[in-house]
């Protein structure tokens, strides 16, 4: 326990650049989930192939192997980049995918009458995707948004693999001066698991807000 009060100061700035990661990340993924959706769904084969090929693509591909090419492959193409941009911008672009597939499912719930109204009163494809189809899907995929939410949580921890000083990298270097690892990386992990725990709670809160809105 005293080499967790010892260090606290380097295991909070990992914190907080873990949260920084969670929350850009996210805010990120979500955006591209819906554009990606709105091609997945899209009426023109062209698009739909696109949405396609970049889920398949990013469902198939370990992120890991993708954030050492960014961090790693990148600069020898001349492209220099902030080492945790670069890392959100992977991470939000990996999980996009799985956040794209999610409100997919949520998008095909939606009674089919609902977009044959919103075009029989001249609202085009994307307005009735907006207005009509999306907010009605969004309430349908609470629970699996959110359980994505916590699998990108645990997620940014591998980029301490490419140099991040998150929580898992402090905690590792923690551990390399005081030798104990249990205290360090069982506290690393209630960390983690309060991250999860506050996503699932605020997940369970607002499902049950939006199916009493229902």
């Amino acid at each position: 326990m005293s080499a967790l009060l010892d260090h606290l100061p380097e295991l909070w700035q990992g914190l907080i650049v873990t949260l920084q990661l969670i929350a850009a990340s996210f805010l990120g993924a979500a955006v591209l989930a819906v554009l990606v959706t709105a091609l997945r769904v899209s009426p023109v084969r062209v698009l739909r192939a696109l949405g396609t090929v970049y889920v398949e693509t990013f469902q198939n591909l370990p992120l890991l192997v993708l954030l050492v090419l960014a961090v790693f492959g990148l600069p020898e193409i001349g492209i220099q980049a902030d080492l945790l941009e670069t890392a959100i911008v992977v991470i939000a672009v990996y999980q996009a995918a799985y956040f794209a597939e999610a409100l997919r499912s949520g998008v095909n719930s939606v009674a089919k009458g609902q977009g044959e109204a919103a075009r029989a009163i001249g609202l085009t494809f994307s307005q009735s995707l907006r207005h009509v189809i999306l907010p009605q899907a969004l309430r349908t995929v609470v629970q699996p948004i959110g359980n994505l939410f916590i699998a990108l949580a645990m997620n940014t921890s591998l980029a301490a693999a490419v140099g991040i000083v998150d929580l898992t990298a402090a905690a590792n270097r923690v551990n390399l001066v005081e030798a104990q690892p249990i205290p360090i990386f069982v506290g690393a992990g209630l960390a983690y698991a309060l991250i999860a725990a506050c996503a699932g709670f605020v997940t369970g809160r607002l499902e049950r807000k939006l199916v009493i809105l229902r």
